[in-house]
């Protein structure tokens, strides 16, 4: 998200960050560079009117013209009204009530929803070690029903059973009572979504949301649809007095007008992001992450927790001390390439790097995750004993490996040259003074990502 937003912006916030003088010129032009920029996000105009005027409130005071950095000053001024759009601050799912907290979810079919509920338990059960249940008032499409069941299954969470010929308010009731019985610590409401926000549809979940009077009330709304996104939120705002939002498709949305204009219209905050299909593929939403990529500071705080989180800390200390001791193979190798795809893989990782956008378009491209699929494929065609001892595979070995895997003995080789050239610079690292020596050796040159040895 945010891709073409934040390398319009990079490139005319790079025009200003070094300037040692700025004139209301300047500072006019720049200003007209960043509106265009929003626009073509799809952010909605009152929210872009209200940015850009709060930017230029600040720059043409002596805040940035008397400053011996304007250029920098007015970067942190846009840097800070962007959090201030986005949010201000992360906030999360109030927690902290009594036993069972009650969410109620709700959103147009096709946002995400039913997937919503799922991902949320998961998040609940295993960042919050939460005792989660999760039903569906979601009557009119028994498929919902079947969905959330199965789902339910997969993310390991419980699942109170209702049906199509059921009242919606009853389900409701009934699955909060058997939380109250069962000490559970968090129900999940799926409520009926529609095509299109109507008055039947309106009514009815107005009188489930009087009847159970929930924690939370969170609206899922696909980010696809920009700053439409906001506007049906805020509907739905209206008649529920919603709690928060969440975005979901991100990962589908180069664009991000929905994420910049959601707050600013509803008033209420984004707390998740939907970043993939996968059930664990929901993000606590940070404004001030969020604005740091999209001006291409980067996002080190999220990168630390998604390497705590998916990253064996036994693993990584047992390979350490291989390094140590030059006993690193092949084997640890793969587990390099396994633990680097749990996070999201190297493009997720370097999203989150500083300064991505200033990389050049010929490294880009390099960076595929199927070059690293292939080197695992090839590792596991080898046998165990030329993991642990590359340097007996021969001509003939290398056509097996290569037949084995589905790639070219020239993708072999490749591999077992950069394996090599890692080997040489971990045995640098292990000796004294060897990261020193390491880099001087590499004075500054980046090798193509396909080579770095990861």
């Amino acid at each position: 998200m945010f891709q073409n937003l934040s390398e319009r912006l990079t490139k005319t916030i790079k025009n200003i960050k070094g300037q040692g003088r700025l004139t209301p010129k300047n500072i006019q032009d720049t200003l007209r560079e960043i509106r265009m920029a929003l626009l073509e996000a799809d952010v909605a105009l009152s929210v872009v009117k209200n940015f850009i005027g709060r930017i230029e409130t600040r720059a043409i005071g002596t805040e940035v013209l008397n400053s011996l950095t304007p250029g920098q000053v007015l970067v942190k001024i846009v840097h800070e009204e962007l959090v201030k759009t986005l949010g201000d601050e992360h906030v999360s799912v109030n927690l902290e009530t009594a036993p069972p907290v009650v969410i109620m979810v709700a959103g147009l079919q096709g946002s995400g929803k039913t997937t919503s509920v799922a991902k949320l338990a998961k998040w609940l059960t295993e960042d919050k070690k939460k005792k989660v249940l999760v039903t569906s008032a979601d009557i009119y499409r028994p498929a919902a029903i079947l969905q959330l069941e199965k789902l339910a299954e997969q993310v390991g969470t419980n699942y109170f059973p209702s049906t199509k010929d059921d009242n919606p308010i009853e389900i409701a009731k009934n699955a909060i009572d058997f939380a109250k019985r069962q000490f559970m610590d968090v129900v999940i409401i799926d409520t009926a979504g529609r095509l299109h926000i109507d008055e039947d549809m309106m009514q009815e979940i107005i009188h489930l949301h009087h009847a159970i009077n929930p924690t939370e009330t969170l609206f899922v709304v696909d980010s696809m649809t920009g700053q439409d996104a906001a506007n049906t939120a805020k509907a739905f705002n209206d008649a529920l007095s919603l709690s928060g939002v969440i975005l979901t498709k991100t990962d589908g949305d180069a664009r991000g007008g929905a994420a910049l204009s959601v707050k600013e219209i509803t008033g209420k905050p984004i707390k998740f992001l939907g970043v993939g299909e996968k059930t664990d593929a929901l993000q606590a939403f940070h404004p001030e992450r969020i604005a740091n990529k999209i001006l291409d500071m980067g996002d080190i705080v999220s990168l630390v927790e998604q390497a705590e989180k998916h990253v064996d800390e036994k693993k990584a200390k047992k390979i350490a001390k291989k390094l140590q001791k030059g006993g690193f193979d092949l084997e640890d190798f793969k587990e390099q390439l396994q633990q680097m795809k749990n996070m999201g893989g190297v493009g997720k990782i370097m999203e989150n790097l500083p300064g991505m956008q200033n990389m050049p378009s010929n490294l880009k491209s390099q960076v595929d995750d199927k070059i690293f699929l292939r080197q695992e494929a090839i590792i596991n065609s080898m046998t165990p004993k030329e993991r642990r001892f590359p340097a007996i595979i021969k001509g003939s070995h290398r056509k097996r490996i290569a037949a084995g895997s589905g790639t070219s003995v020239q993708e072999v080789n490749k591999l077992l040259k950069q394996f090599e050239q890692m080997q040489k610079m971990m045995k640098k690292m292990s000796k004294g003074g060897g990261m020193m020596k390491m880099m001087k050796a590499m004075k500054g040159k980046m090798p193509p990502i396909d080579g770095l040895p990861f």
